[in-house]
């Protein structure tokens, strides 16, 4: 059966009979169509084929991959109480309809007394929100709240009742007690689970089981109320609620199946969940309002009405201290605008909503320009009271229902919603700039500032928030490089020019800067040599590695001025070294050249000038190519490197083996040094394949005559093994990490002077 239903249409037609006989049995029902026998055999008769969809549904779900490991748990003692419900059902109509026996409590009545605590541990097995210490208590003491709430009801019902009814042995007592008891634990279950939430808002399962659950817990009171009342039959009109709980228990382990491992977040409206406990109180107190309406004013009548009315100030006063810790949490405390958190959380809230035809979202980051300057000369308070009217003027400017917040520092952020155009973004944004340039007087002083405004109106639905704020502050960006106070628009052709003229900007400012990581003897841990590598000294992001920029620089040919620099400045110090400490005569200096440096027609023209300006000797230079390089090796890059080779200068293909290496054009070209890459070198001490494979590539290097570096040595046992291979030289944080200039160009003094 399990097999036969896990195809999708198998299921989808499962769920869609046991729609068509709900409706059928309700049709049947209403219509009073055969009388009660047949209206009672029809009823019985619907719940078995429903029971056995919903326990193979939930076992599917149980047992499948799809579902990560704690949900398959907790579906797992789901399944459980399914299945008591299936054999519940089935019991139930044999005796009503084959043994035609009315004995009480029945085989049935145990199977459905049951499924209450293995349904309790399943929902609250369900893997919800991490929650701190703290939370976690509130989130028991609200489902206490509602638990609290439900006893009084049914001990109003039910429990009072049985306790005190005539003519029934203690066993049936204590029998038709515990089915309310364990309603009652069901109620707790899923006012926990609900609370508690696996996403923002409580997935589509969770709902179905709740609504399920809520069914049945009312007409299993109904239940035990017409059995304390003259004893329950078939096809009567609780049947209607367990029946309809039935389809629901069937379409929630659909559901569950149907659902994504890790589902999209998707914006969640807590109200209804928060206000739950404070239903339950207003319900309880209802419930003994009415039942206390016959006692004396004196002195049951003021007690009851001011404890309620003590209970339900008690609460008011909560809800205003719950907003006030909200607006606390999510409020700037110097501008009194959002702060990150809302901001955060808005954006997000946007991730997955559609966009609406003639209705633009609009995102601008502003920043505050010249403001340093006030903080630096006039100090502090003169830039919060810039900080303070800058916000002022935000609110003066925007709608009610509009956002403005401080991310921090002198950087806001608004957030617009159903503007009628794009030129209505700008429309604002110029009101925003000739608000913010309005004087702060500060005591004697009259400051100044302006501002620059990124402007991103959201166009794709499923961009995050992050990504906006990411494309607002390349628009703000542009908006500064265009000469401040004013505002740019976002858009790709932007976005990549505005962050390639920073590049080469920072080539010319020299905010790049060289770091260099020695290569040493593996035998002796003797200096040998230094790659230069390139490292950017952003003015705002601090120091960056060729990760952040080094795809781009390739990208927009930025790389080739780039490259250029790097050799020329490694040369200079180079040279510097060789002058300050004579040993260092025989040290070798790598730089890596790109694809496109390669690509040059003037590159050789490029090496000769920057070694003739530099005195740096050709002959202790290693230029490093990657092997996308020798996979192409036209007549013209053969050419240049052979020229290369001429001059004296060494050749090295870096990073060996991370492409697809061709062997012929290693032997063919003008190559004298193979660099293993580090995913070579990973694993070789512990790993026997791992080592066979690096040996391999080192006695392929010394095949074709090449002096063979090993690359990422982190542990004296790579270093070792790599020794025993016959592979002489390495370099690593085992040995080194890249070093700034100073402290390069200090090893290389201690190194060398000593030898000299």
């Amino acid at each position: 059966m399990l097999t036969w239903i896990r195809t999708g249409r198998t299921a989808a037609a499962s769920v869609l009979a046991c729609a068509v006989l709900l409706v059928v049995q309700q049709a049947w029902y209403f219509g009073g169509w055969g009388g009660a026998e047949v209206t009672t055999l029809v009823t019985d008769a619907s719940y078995v084929p429903q029971a056995v969809v919903f326990a193979v549904l939930a076992a599917r779900v149980a047992l499948s991959k799809r579902q990560e490991a704690r949900t398959r748990r907790a579906w797992q003692v789901i399944t459980v109480a399914f299945i008591c419900q299936l054999a519940a059902h089935c019991s139930w109509f044999v005796q009503s309809q084959i043994l035609h026996t009315t004995g009480y409590p029945s085989t049935a009545d145990y199977c459905f007394l049951l499924f209450s605590p293995f349904m309790f541990a399943g929902l609250l097995m369900l893997p919800g929100q991490y929650r701190r210490r703290r939370d976690r208590q509130k989130l028991v003491l609200d489902a206490l709240i509602v638990g609290a709430g439900g006893f009084i009801a049914i001990w109003y019902l039910l429990l009072g009742p049985i306790l005190n009814a005539p003519g029934i042995s203690p066993w049936e007592r204590s029998f038709t007690a515990a089915l309310p008891i364990g309603d009652l634990l069901l109620v707790l279950a899923v006012s926990t689970a609900i609370q508690r939430r696996h996403q923002p808002e409580a997935p589509a399962p969770v709902r179905l089981l709740t609504a399920s659950i809520a069914l049945t817990v009312i007409a299993d009171v109904s239940y035990s109320w017409i059995q304390l009342h003259g004893g329950f039959t078939g096809g009567s009109w609780p049947d209607l609620l367990w029946l309809a709980g039935c389809f629901l228990l069937v379409l929630a382990a659909d559901q569950q199946y149907r659902q994504l491992r890790y589902p999209a977040q998707r914006r969640g409206n807590r109200n209804a969940v928060v206000l739950l406990p404070y239903a339950a109180s207003v319900a309880a107190y209802l419930l003994l309002a009415e039942q206390s309406s016959h006692l004396p004013l004196d002195p049951y009548g003021g007690m009851i009405l001011g404890a309620a009315v003590l209970t339900l100030l008690v609460m008011a006063r909560q809800m205003h201290a719950l907003r006030d810790n909200r607006e606390m949490a999510v409020t700037d405390g110097l501008t009194g605008l959002a702060n990150r958190t809302l901001i955060t959380e808005r954006l997000k809230q946007l991730a997955g909503q559609p966009v609406r035809p003639g209705r633009y979202t609009v995102i601008m980051l502003i920043d505050l320009d010249r403001f340093k300057p006030i903080n630096d000369t006039f100090g502090h308070e003169a830039g919060d009271a810039v900080l303070i009217a800058a916000a002022d003027a935000m609110r003066a400017v925007i709608r009610g229902g509009d956002l403005a917040g401080r991310l921090g520092g002198d950087e806001f952020t608004v957030l617009l919603q159903g503007l009628p155009s794009r030129d209505t973004a700008g429309v604002v944004a110029t009101r925003l700039l000739e608000a913010l340039r309005a004087p702060v007087v500060f005591g004697d002083h009259v400051l100044l500032v302006e501002a620059s405004i990124g402007v991103v109106v959201r166009e794709d639905p499923y961009l995050s928030g992050e990504t906006l704020l990411q494309q607002a502050d390349t628009a703000l960006y542009a908006a500064k490089r265009a000469g401040r106070g004013r505002f740019e628009y976002y858009s790709d052709v932007l976005d990549s020019k505005a962050r390639e003229a920073e590049l080469r900007r920072a080539v010319a400012n020299d905010e790049m800067v060289v770091h260099f990581q020695p290569a040493v003897a593996l035998a002796t841990g003797e200096l040998q040599a230094v790659e230069a590598l390139v490292r950017w000294n952003h003015p705002d992001r601090g120091l960056l590695g060729p990760g952040a920029f080094i795809d781009l620089a390739e990208e927009t040919g930025a790389v080739v001025p780039l490259g250029a620099w790097v050799l020329r400045a490694a040369c200079r110090e180079a040279s510097r070294w060789r002058a300050d400490a004579p040993g260092a005569d025989a040290l070798q200096l790598s730089v890596n050249l790109s694809p496109k440096q390669v690509a040059q027609a003037d590159l050789v023209q490029t090496v000769e000038t920057v070694l003739a300006d530099t005195g740096f000797p050709p002959d202790r230079l290693t230029l490093e190519i990657t092997e996308s390089v020798i996979l192409q090796p036209d007549p013209l890059i053969v050419g240049r490197l052979q020229a290369l080779r001429d001059l004296g200068i060494q050749l090295a293909v870096d990073d060996f083996g991370t492409g697809y290496s061709a062997l012929s054009y290693l032997r063919s070209l003008p190559v004298t040094t193979l660099k293993i890459d580090r995913s070579f070198v990973t694993g070789i001490a512990d790993d026997a394949q791992a080592r066979s494979v690096c040996e391999a590539v080192v006695h392929l290097g010394r095949a074709f005559k090449m002096t063979v570096v090993a690359e990422g040595i982190e542990t004296a046992a790579q270093a070792a093994a790599l020794i025993d291979m016959g592979c002489a030289a390495g370099q690593g944080f085992y040995f080194y990490r890249p070093l700034p200039l100073p402290e390069a160009t200090s090893l290389v003094r201690h190194q060398f002077s000593t030898v000299g």
